[in-house]
């Protein structure tokens, strides 16, 4: 099966499930895990925090990351695109009661600093106190630069306001920004990194920040049912994905500009090609083209798409460039099919 859908259905490399089966564990919750503590301590220093913590997955970490900067009664300031604010089920609100404060995204993904400003709300009883700026990169496959990042950094030291990273896809922005990772870390002062999409981890995302910061999220994470025990047995694949798929990223993004190239020789397909800048290529289909039944004629090709115009398409450790001849071709025959028709 060939999966276009997201790069979470990366699967785990045979020496991640060699080091799986051979984790040294214990209960993380009692904070006796081994494999758990190394991935930590490792993941602090790698990137420049005082302090990491091992969550179950990016939504839960984002999650976190909020409870542990904000009260209840607090605001963040956030994209409208934001994952945190769009698809992680209103987290912050229903269970912290932290009220999101949405910006319209920029074309390039970045937010308005005049309209964060304006968004900050008067130290005043009638309003929720905004504590927090929460940033996203990679957002929608587009890179923030570091000049957008050391901008928002000055922001929020000047407005008294903290700055979270969500950064599923951080290591797709340093691959395309061709910088360590570093140079994105320290401007933030917590961040989160998603270990199951283009690293290729099966489960798990990072928490990175301060220890007062890590010491409260770690509180947080037992209150919303996230406490692991032997959770070794997944941090063992996680560390070596930190470990060995970063330097894979960039021919992910070669084959996210291939895919969108080849696409754009489709007389039905358009694709910005401009907005291709890491992993991510979004094609338009003609309004003539049945969606639902293209994504079900790809399916019984072995073919797997999301069912949305424009079409969401995401390359990564599984999908090669003879994969993408192959949903090409696939493509091709349906969208002649539905011509004929």
């Amino acid at each position: 099966m060939i999966d276009f859908r997201s790069d979470t259905v990366t699967r785990p490399s045979k020496a991640m499930r060699t080091a799986m089966a051979n984790a040294e564990v214990g209960d993380d919750v009692y904070g006796d895990d081994p494999t758990v503590n190394e991935l930590e301590f490792w993941a602090a220093k790698r990137h420049g925090f005082a302090s990491a913590m091992f969550c179950s997955s990016g939504t839960q970490a984002n999650l976190l990351a909020l409870m542990a900067h904000c009260q209840r009664g607090d605001e963040y300031l956030c994209g409208q695109q934001a994952h945190n604010y769009k698809f992680e089920g209103g987290g912050a609100a229903i269970l912290a009661s932290i009220q999101p404060q949405p910006i319209d995204n920029e074309n390039d993904g970045t937010l308005c600093f005049k309209k964060l400003t304006a968004a900050i709300k008067p130290d005043d009883a009638h309003f929720a106190r905004t504590t927090l700026l929460s940033i996203e990169n990679t957002i929608n496959g587009k890179v923030l630069p570091l000049s957008y990042m050391a901008e928002a950094r000055d922001f929020t030291t000047r407005n008294n306001l903290a700055l979270h990273l969500d950064g599923a896809r951080v290591y797709n922005a340093a691959s395309a920004l061709n910088v360590d990772i570093t140079e994105i870390c320290q401007y933030v002062d917590s961040m989160s990194i998603c270990l199951s999409k283009g690293l290729g981890a099966p489960i798990g995302s990072l928490l990175l920040g301060s220890e007062a910061l890590i010491k409260s999220a770690k509180r947080w994470r037992k209150v919303v049912g996230g406490g692991m025990r032997q959770a070794g047995i997944i941090a063992a694949a996680a560390k070596i994905a930190l470990e060995e798929n970063p330097a894979k990223l960039q021919q992910d993004h070669d084959n996210a500009k291939y895919l969108a190239t080849a696409l754009n020789r489709l007389p039905e397909v358009s694709v910005n090609l401009s907005h291709v800048e890491t992993n991510m290529v979004f094609a338009t289909f003609a309004e003539t083209i049945d969606i639902t039944n293209l994504v079900t004629k790809l399916k019984n090709k072995n073919i797997l798409v999301s069912t949305a115009n424009p079409m969401r398409l995401v390359t990564h450790l599984d999908i090669s460039q003879t994969d993408i001849d192959c949903f090409i071709q696939q493509l091709t025959n349906v969208l002649n099919a539905n011509t004929k028709a």
